[in-house]
């Protein structure tokens, strides 16, 4: 699984801590999550897809290549 969720966080201009605010969890579960981790629940990924304007499968699954 690809993981772009500091990619988006940071073209948000988001903290870790702002992030994880904004999706109910601790600044630590975003710092896991981008370092894989962590593999967050479906509910986790729709909250950072939703939060990050963007859709899961450009979160996590997107062709490094593109």
């Amino acid at each position: 699984m690809v993981n772009h969720v500091r990619e988006y966080r940071k073209a948000q201009k988001l903290s870790q801590l702002a992030l994880a605010d904004a999706i109910g969890v601790a600044r630590q579960t975003i710092n896991l999550i981008e370092n894989d981790k962590y593999n967050p629940s479906l509910d986790l990924c729709l909250k950072l897809a939703w939060a990050l304007h963007t859709d899961l499968n450009t979160l996590f699954w997107r062709d490094e290549d593109e």
